[in-house]
């Protein structure tokens, strides 16, 4: 069986479910990207429900459309809010919610940040990471957009500060049954949706 070609079937998949059924939001076409949905606030407040968001001081999250909201509450919050550069490029982005108060909704698109960041090679420990996906299973195999930056970014900040639980927000209908998965693929530990909070079943 060729993984990456069940990975890219599964893909095309839900980029056109999503589209079709009118849950894709802006940017548009979903084509390629972590997809952007209806009810991405409801599972961002979703998430501000758990104790491991709670207990957070800092809280790194992917640049995805989709968890835009997600860093605009880790501001609101009170929390230090690390970001990725789009593809890495500008290395990583430390916002610190006392120098963005009122501005947290700008802040929190990529724009924002660049405007309010410091931009590093090294960021503080988070407490918590969220990422985007397009596709996730029960079981924690998540499955990106292809470009291998968010494996790259669990890989650093598991490489560097060791075991952080790891959060994705998708869509109810992003959760399938089984993720083709391969060695280097980063797993998730908990998966918050506009209607639930799944924490991952270790095998």
């Amino acid at each position: 069986m060729d993984i990456k070609a069940e990975k890219q079937r599964l893909r095309e998949k839900i980029w056109r479910e999503i589209q079709e059924r009118g849950i894709a939001k802006f940017p548009l076409p979903c084509w390629r990207r972590i997809p952007n949905f209806q009810g991405a606030e409801k599972a961002a407040e979703n998430l501000r429900k758990l104790e491991e968001w709670r207990n957070a001081k800092v809280i790194f999250v992917s640049p995805d459309s989709p968890q835009r909201k997600v860093r605009e509450n880790a501001l609101k919050d009170g929390k230090i809010l690390v970001m990725a550069s789009p593809r890495l490029k500008k290395g990583f982005l430390v916002i610190k919610p006392e120098k963005v108060k009122g501005k947290e909704a700008y802040t929190s698109t990529i724009r924002g940040a660049f405007q309010f960041a410091e931009q590093t090679q090294n960021f503080p420990k988070p407490d918590l990471v969220v990422t985007g996906s397009v596709a996730v299973d029960v079981h924690g195999n998540r499955l990106g957009k292809g470009g291998g930056y968010g494996d790259r970014e669990l890989e650093i900040i598991r490489g560097r500060f060791g075991k952080v639980p790891v959060v994705t927000t998708v869509h109810d209908m992003q959760v399938v049954d089984s993720v083709p998965s391969e060695p280097h693929d980063q797993k998730v530990d908990i998966i918050a949706t506009p209607t639930r909070i799944i924490r991952v079943k270790s095998p």
